[in-house]
């Protein structure tokens, strides 16, 4: 259980982070957390609840409020679940951070990513840190990182179904040790909810965040053609292994009407871990699973 200090930091940690938001003219909003359907994702596996699913992200919903609601900028911070994820840093039920701007690209979401940390550097006191994020941050594209760190080019681990492992067990570990590093310009394949890069059409404007080895946030470009977005859909649930599926409709037609936009899901839990100058997500949360009534 976390003590009376733990809480006090962590509540500071969440009352910065919407000072961050509201200062920047961001509008807080909150959407439903059991979801009728959810989009497909192969590495995630929903929590089921009645005859909807727990979230395993606010995205579909906060998308058509971007798209018909009228906003031009909003964030949330809630409460997602998923599956079977236990471990030093995985939970199966987290707090995420998720912000969206219209007329933007995954360029401005990397910018927004640095003065929202360096905001928490200065506005936290008795912080652990582990970077001086003052100084300048990496960019790395995928494709040079895997050169760099790996045995196989990004093209080729994706040939031969090793993508995931060598990022896991090659870049990873490497990423974000003397400064912040974002990872960007992911394979196609590998990015479906993100819009193709128009310069090279064989990539998606798509970008993560590590420090110390830790993924922080995964973020990009919009796809916003509904045309495009039905059919990675469908070659989703065909991975998957799934037969026909229930299609989000109307997250599909709200697409349509929304033009250029960004959005990027961050995990505090993860952030306040490094803050906290923790290494085990355990160790920052009120109640951790072990503590949790049987």
């Amino acid at each position: 259980m976390l003590d009376l200090k733990g809480l006090h930091f962590r509540a500071a940690f969440f009352r910065e982070v919407r000072s961050f938001f509201d200062s920047h003219a961001f509008l807080e909003v909150d959407t439903p957390i059991r979801q009728p359907l959810v989009i497909p994702e192969q590495n995630i596996s929903h929590i089921p609840s009645s005859d909807c699913f727990l979230q395993s992200s606010p995205e579909l919903y906060m998308k058509r409020l971007l798209a018909i609601g009228g906003c031009e900028q909003i964030y949330q911070v809630c409460r997602c679940f998923r599956y079977g994820e236990r471990g030093r840093l995985h939970l199966e039920e987290f707090v995420m951070l998720e912000w969206y701007r219209k007329d933007a690209d995954y360029i401005e979401l990397m910018r927004d990513c640095e003065q929202l940390i360096r905001f928490l550097c200065v506005t936290l006191t008795n912080h652990s840190f582990p970077l001086n994020v003052d100084q300048p941050w990496e960019y790395l594209t995928v494709g040079d990182a895997f050169t760099k760190y790996s045995s196989l080019s990004a093209g080729e681990a994706l040939q031969r179904d090793c993508f995931d492992e060598l990022l896991v067990e090659d870049v990873e570990p490497q990423l974000g040790r003397t400064c912040p590093t974002f990872l960007y310009d992911y394979p196609l394949e590998l990015a479906s909810l993100a819009r193709q890069k128009r310069e090279e059409p064989e990539l998606a404007e798509r970008f993560e965040l590590y420090i110390e080895g830790v993924e922080l946030a995964n973020g990009f470009s919009e796809l916003t053609d509904p045309k495009i977005q039905r059919e990675r859909f469908l070659a989703e649930y065909s991975a998957m292994g799934c037969g026909h599926q229930t299609m989000p409709e109307q997250f599909l037609t709200s697409l349509g009407q929304l033009d250029e936009a960004a959005g990027i899901a961050m995990g505090l839990d993860r952030l306040l871990m490094l803050f906290a100058g923790s290494s085990n997500l355990q160790e920052i949360v009120p109640f951790p699973p072990e503590e949790l009534d049987m």
